[in-house]
């Protein structure tokens, strides 16, 4: 055991080194930069579409004195609930609501006509559906007019609230989830063809013959991950940088339940669960592969699958207890999202050692699995045999 470590830290520092020392590297840690960059150039712009021009425009085919006490009664709700809330009225001719609908230049989805005391909204069902609550409030509201209540709410704070630390320990697991599952998706990925090229260059051979392939294969995982930590450190240092700058110092996330320094330890213990979980897959599978079309072909079902997996553990975080919960934490592939999120919820620190040793164990099965169809599928097919995982059917003979 102790000299498959040995030979495993070998190829792994030759890996790392690899990749570390690369040019391409740099491109690889600025690369997440650009999505966000250019997601807050555009993030005000799509707000404003947002806030603006996908509210619905409802025109008041009414009276003039109607139309402007329901605008009156519009400006005051909107200075207590937001206009955002509430839809845009524009005045229409007063003229059959239908007709006004059915107009190519037209720009109302629904029309108020007859009076505030008995308004008639006109427009299509799902519309109708949409809009009913807030006309009936706009023309309550005008009928109402300046003797509209205002009953001003009295505040009494509190130090402490137990459904609204639920709530944000809720968040924060669901957003330790989201991150350990972006950082295992664009970093595990890389694991699926890295041996493509060296079967291709017969160095896996070399290798194989100097090392056990165990040691390859648990050498290639420990390199992609202690690349992947340099990754983290670096957009980790840019994140922390930009929230200093921009939130301020004196920002104060939501504690955890396990508290932040357990909280963030575990987060990078599940993340190297997820990512050995996922890469000695990646890994197994990639070995069987002879080319880079192979792979790219093997990569879209696997990631759909794991999307999927991290959808049923993100279902789980809701039902803490429940049976679905307890199957993503037996699962191994959903099992450190699963409890990630439960360490945001829950103190007990026992399930994760438990927790950490069955995902350990799983991860362990992997790699032996790979090896194994590695030895039956690849190399021995260099010895004249034909057994091969991923073989091309031959054309018949004519």
């Amino acid at each position: 055991m102790s000299q498959i470590l040995r030979a495993a830290l070998v190829i792994a520092r030759r890996d790392f080194s690899a990749v570390i020392f690369s040019k391409t590297f740099i491109l690889f840690l600025l690369g997440p930069l650009f999505p966000v960059v250019i997601g807050m150039a555009f993030g005000g712009l799509g707000e404003k579409i947002t806030t603006e021009s996908l509210r619905p425009t409802v025109g008041l085919a009414m009276a003039a004195d109607d139309a402007a006490r329901m605008e009156h009664a519009h400006d005051m709700l909107a200075a207590r609930v937001g206009a955002a809330n509430l839809p845009r009225l524009h005045r229409a001719p007063p003229s059959d609501p239908r007709s006004l609908l059915t107009r190519p230049d037209t720009r109302f989805i629904a029309i108020v006509s007859g009076t505030i005391d008995k308004p008639v909204l006109t427009g299509k069902a799902g519309d109708l559906a949409m809009l009913e609550g807030d006309i009936n409030l706009l023309a309550s509201a005008a009928v109402a007019g300046e003797q509209l209540p205002h009953v001003r709410v009295a505040k009494q704070l509190v130090t402490a609230s137990a459904g609204a630390e639920a709530q944000s320990r809720l968040l924060t697991g669901r957003a330790a989830q989201v991150l350990i599952f972006l950082l295992t998706m664009l970093l595990a990925g890389m694991v699926l063809s890295n041996l493509v090229e060296e079967k291709t260059n017969k160095v896996i051979e070399i290798l194989a013959a100097a090392v056990p392939i165990d040691s390859v294969f648990l050498g290639k995982l420990i390199a992609m991950l202690g690349m992947s930590f340099v990754g983290i450190a670096f957009w980790g240092a840019g994140v922390v940088f930009g929230v200093r700058i921009f939130a301020g110092p004196d920002i104060a996330p939501p504690t955890p339940a396990v508290g932040w320094p357990i909280f963030l330890l575990l987060g990078g213990i599940y993340f190297t669960m997820a990512y050995a979980l996922l890469g000695s897959l990646f890994l197994g599978i990639g070995a069987q592969a002879a080319t880079v079309r192979e792979v790219q072909t093997l990569n879209m079902p696997v990631t759909m699958a794991q999307m999927g997996v991290f959808f049923f553990a993100t279902y789980a975080v809701d039902h803490m207890g429940s049976a679905p919960e307890i199957a993503a934490i037996l699962f191994p592939f959903s099992s450190p999202f699963a409890m990630i999120a439960r360490a945001a919820q829950d103190a007990a620190l026992w399930p994760h050692i438990v927790a950490i040793i069955w995902q350990a164990i799983w991860v362990a099965a992997i790699i032996r699995l790979g090896v194994w169809l590695f030895r039956r599928h690849v190399l021995k097919s260099g010895q004249g045999s034909s057994r091969k995982l991923f073989r091309r059917r031959s054309a018949p003979a004519s």
